[in-house]
């Protein structure tokens, strides 16, 4: 089915974005395992994870509408140099995806592509219910308890 050349583009633009999340989440995940953070390594990996299957999501929808998925381009990575930090750049670029998600959906919408944005509204909800919250939640229990008490629920 040959889409529209505009939500082509605007998906590979999505699709950029969440390559370029999975990454930053890949090196977040290490460095949490290198520094002995087993819980924060197991989640953040899991988030990579996710960002990988949004990304074959975008990818098998652009294939769908006749285009070619950019697979190569990447924004800037934002790493963290430590905890708090990395988790705050992490909710940063979720707060940043769905933004754009919302863009993308309603370019969806005015170009009555409406089984693409049924897509885009699935995978912005995981962003928000999901890992928005939970980075959220972690950001508002180290203002709680203090950096040093989370860091050792967090081992």
């Amino acid at each position: 089915m040959k889409g529209n050349s505009e939500v082509i583009a605007a998906l590979n633009s999505l699709l950029t974005g969440e390559l370029s999340a999975m990454d930053q989440y890949f090196v977040h995940a290490h460095m949490y395992e290198d520094w002995g953070f087993d819980e924060l390594y197991t989640r953040i990996l899991h988030e990579s994870d996710d960002e990988k299957a949004h990304a074959a999501k975008l990818v098998q929808r652009i294939l769908f509408l006749e285009g070619t998925p950019d697979v190569a381009s990447r924004e800037a990575l934002n790493i963290g140099k430590d905890v708090e930090e990395m988790l705050k750049n992490d909710l940063n670029y979720e707060y940043a995806v769905a933004d754009h998600l919302r863009e993308v959906i309603a370019l969806c919408e005015a170009k009555e592509d409406f089984q693409t944005r049924e897509i885009l509204e699935v995978l912005l909800d995981d962003t928000e219910s999901d890992h928005m919250y939970w980075l959220e939640k972690q950001i508002r229990l180290i203002d709680r308890v203090g950096l040093q008490n989370y860091l050792q629920t967090k081992m």
